[in-house]
């Protein structure tokens, strides 16, 4: 008689840090308990269980009924719990340092909680670099479970896939299981019958294999369409029921019970992956299409999945190319974590820096630093939520280290682009300047509210955009994949495909036509009339004992005619306030323009009454998603009531003001929809090279913060 098959199923539950409390109360109620009701009864079956740590604390907090009944389940041997990095960060883009303080962070958590130490664990998104062997197994770990998609990019097929390899670096052994992308697509998609059949042939031409699944706990009821399929359509019931009349064939186990009863395939090195999917999305959007487009070709003649994977892939890290806003979250986070190692390595020992590494391990939290079928780095609340928890960390740092940060200046290569950038702060703010791209403002951080009114985002194309330009298709009855599904939020999105050729940050000087207006401005089909937008200035910083004086000059052109332009940044010792001054020289007799700073602040939502512009009267002008385009103002005011902050720009001398809410068409699990992005305020005025060869401006930026309610989660 041959031996039966086993089956690893793993399921992976997560909420990201940030995310809105009624976003997890509804994947609770969609999936995570309905998924239990429907597994307890069924006393034969046994699955690996992760939760990451934002999603578990919060049940520990919300729903501890549901955790014990948890608990009871492994202690009956039916669930096993898996661990992981506390936050769920990619653990690629962590120091070493960080990587195993979150693991066994988690572990310690589960091991108050449930009594038990993990042996294995789930890698967040399955990104894969082969020195994370020897650092899970420095955490206390023995196993993880990868895709097979990464076992096939090292010469493997499906036939050598059903098991377990070790892998090795640094003399320090992993055990790595192959999660099948078949099952992936087949659960919970296609019907109970064609996915064990598909089981039942594995079984019988692989006795004493090990088929394991790894996937979204999401799947089973938040996705899409999927409460209905999986518990109204009685899909989930069905699967266990069948899976219970077949155990003596194909017996379900943790990942724990094979690593323990059974030996590894072989040996293996694997190389630098992830899930397919996630390959893709790291690639360039040109990447992307040209890839699509071979696969289209070369699949006529040949096997399908063979060019797909023989194609180039992508590398997780690239995302911090393909999304500046990626790597400059990234970067943040390096800056933190090297203070607080520093503290450390330097003997200190308190309370604060603790909390200060906490910090660190949530603005480590993955979902925001990428993006695919999820909303991801689009999402404005996911990356305040990053660097709220960073600023956190550093004033809980700062406070640990006794020190008092009134003012204070560092020039370095913070975002490792090979170019430094100076950062300045006081007590109340700081500033990082990239004086390599346009001398612009690049962060600014808000630490009464631990808030970065810089964390924007610049509009690109994306390859699911054609989808967009294409329309919606007809509806069908069948169940999609979130990869699959075609589906607007919102009406005439094609509209609104509008992409910026850089940053949207502040302090970016445009050159515009005298005849521009506020449509073309906001439809991005102005030219500029000169080259100093994301170009490089030279730099200096002056310090005096009350205040700090960035500044900044580039010899450029405008309409082809040679223009100095000097710009300062000044940050006083006490105030709350920036004073901005601009010079610009050698003007040409024949020039004639719009010379326009753009500014732009994150965080501040469209559509609600207590986030609103006003004039210098105190008059209301609209919401935050309102356009403006006034034609003599030296004062406009944003103010946010619900985060506590009004910011006041004002300039000394009266000026056109042009106004407008930037919004980008992303996609979600859910389908496309119009994201609010940030709030661009741009004055301008009309300079004339006849009457004036030099010409001087005052600005000033007042941020005044009030008793919010900056500690949650933006609605």
């Amino acid at each position: 008689m041959k031996k039966p098959a086993r089956l690893c199923l793993t399921f992976h539950n997560h909420q990201p840090v940030g995310n809105f409390d009624w976003v997890f109360e509804q994947a609770y109620q969609d999936s995570y308990l309905p998924f239990l009701d429907t597994f307890e009864p069924f006393e034969q079956l046994k699955i690996s269980l992760h939760s990451s740590g934002p999603l578990m604390l919060w049940l520990a907090e919300e729903h501890p009924e549901y955790l014990n009944r948890v608990r009871e389940l492994c202690k009956s041997g039916r669930i096993e719990i898996l661990g992981g990095p506390m936050y769920e960060p990619i653990m690629t883009m962590l120091p070493p340092r960080d990587a195993v303080g979150q693991i066994q962070a988690y572990a310690s958590w589960i091991r108050d909680f449930f009594g038990v130490s993990p042996r294995g664990m789930w890698l967040p998104e399955r990104v894969w670099e082969p020195q994370l062997t020897s650092i899970l197994a420095n955490a206390g770990i023995e196993y993880t479970i990868l895709d097979d998609f990464h076992f096939k990019s090292a010469g493997l097929c499906d036939e050598e896939l059903y098991g377990y390899f070790l892998t090795e670096d640094n003399g320090k052994l992993l055990r790595v299981f192959a999660g099948s992308e078949s099952l992936r697509y087949r659960i919970p998609f296609q019907a109970v019958d064609e996915t064990i059949d598909y089981c039942q042939a594995v079984a019988e031409q692989f006795p004493d294999s090990i088929l394991t699944f790894g996937d979204d706990g999401e799947k089973f009821g938040s996705w899409p369409g999927t409460k209905e399929h999986v518990y109204d359509g009685q899909w989930l019931r069905n699967f266990f029921q069948t899976l219970s009349k077949n155990q003596h064939w194909l017996r379900t186990m943790t990942l724990s019970e094979a690593v323990s009863e059974t030996r590894p395939l072989g040996k293996i090195y694997l190389p630098n992956s992830s899930y397919r999917e996630m390959t893709e999305w790291s690639l360039q959007t040109e990447q992307q299409e040209r890839r699509q487009g071979s696969i289209a070709q070369l699949a006529i003649r040949f096997d399908h999945e063979i060019i797909r994977q023989g194609l180039p892939q992508g590398f997780w890290r690239n995302f911090k190319t393909k999304y500046s806003e990626t790597s400059e979250m990234y970067a943040r986070m390096m800056y933190v974590s090297h203070g607080i190692e520093a503290a450390i390595t330097a003997g200190v020992s308190s309370e604060n820096l603790e909390v200060a590494k906490m910090h660190l391990y949530q603005g480590q939290c993955n979902c925001s630093y990428w993006h695919g079928a999820f909303g991801g780095v689009y999402l404005p609340h996911l990356r305040d939520a990053i660097y709220k928890h960073l600023i956190a960390a550093e004033k809980n740092l700062d406070q640990s280290l006794g020190r008092q940060e009134e003012l204070h200046w560092q020039i370095t290569d913070f975002d490792f682009d090979g170019n430094d950038e100076i950062m300045v702060r006081n007590a109340m703010t700081s500033l990082w300047i990239a004086p390599s791209r346009g001398g612009s403002i690049y962060e600014m951080d808000i630490y009464p509210i631990e808030h970065n009114l810089l964390a924007t985002l610049q509009r690109r194309r994306e390859i699911y955009h054609q989808k967009v330009l294409d329309g919606p298709k007809e509806e069908n009855d069948d169940l999609a994949s979130i990869h699959d599904r075609v589906v607007f939020k919102q009406p005439n999105l094609d509209q609104h495909l509008i992409y910026d050729t850089y940053p949207r940050k502040s302090l970016v000087d445009h050159f515009h036509s005298v005849d521009t207006t506020i449509d073309a401005i906001k439809k991005g089909t102005t030219v500029e009339l000169g080259d100093f937008v994301d170009e490089p200035y030279d730099s200096t910083v002056n310090q005096h004992p009350e205040r700090l004086n960035v500044r900044l000059h580039r010899q450029g052109k405008v309409m082809n005619y040679p223009l100095d332009l000097s710009k300062s940044v000044q940050l006083e010792r006490n105030y709350n306030r920036i004073r901005i001054g601009y010079n610009l020289e050698n003007i040409s007799a024949d020039a004639k323009f719009i010379f326009s700073p753009e500014f732009n602040f994150s965080g501040l939502p469209s559509n609600q009454e207590d986030r609103f512009f006003s004039d210098l009267d105190g008059n209301r002008l609209g919401h935050l998603g309102t356009t403006l385009d006034l034609q003599s103002t030296q004062q406009i005011s944003l103010s946010d009531q619900w985060l506590g902050i009004d910011i006041q720009l004002s300039w000394s001398q009266p000026s056109g003001l042009w106004a407008y809410p930037v919004q980008s068409v992303s996609q979600s699990e859910s389908g496309f929809e119009l994201v609010h992005q940030s709030v661009c305020v741009m004055p301008y005025w009309i300079i004339d090279g006849q009457s004036k060869n030099d010409w001087d401006l005052s600005m000033e930026i007042k941020i005044v913060c009030e008793s919010g309610e900056s500690d949650k989660a933006s609605p």
